[in-house]
């Protein structure tokens, strides 16, 4: 349907590019990587080629 979602910083990916997870699923660990000054995690959701709130994704998800 369109949705993406990324997650950059992280010191170790454990899934792969396309792969279907679970709810819970760990999708690698929280880094540093790139110009990060301490450890964290970015999180960004596209939809259509457009840059939404994550926020307000996570927010209209169903047992949310």
């Amino acid at each position: 349907l369109g949705l993406i979602t990324s997650y950059a910083h992280l010191s170790r990916i454990d899934v792969a590019e396309g792969e279907h997870v679970a709810a819970g699923q760990s999708l690698g660990a929280i880094g540093a990587s790139g110009l990060a000054t301490g450890p964290h995690l970015l999180f960004g959701v596209s939809w259509q080629d457009r840059r939404l709130d994550p926020e307000t994704v996570l927010a209209v998800l169903p047992g949310r």
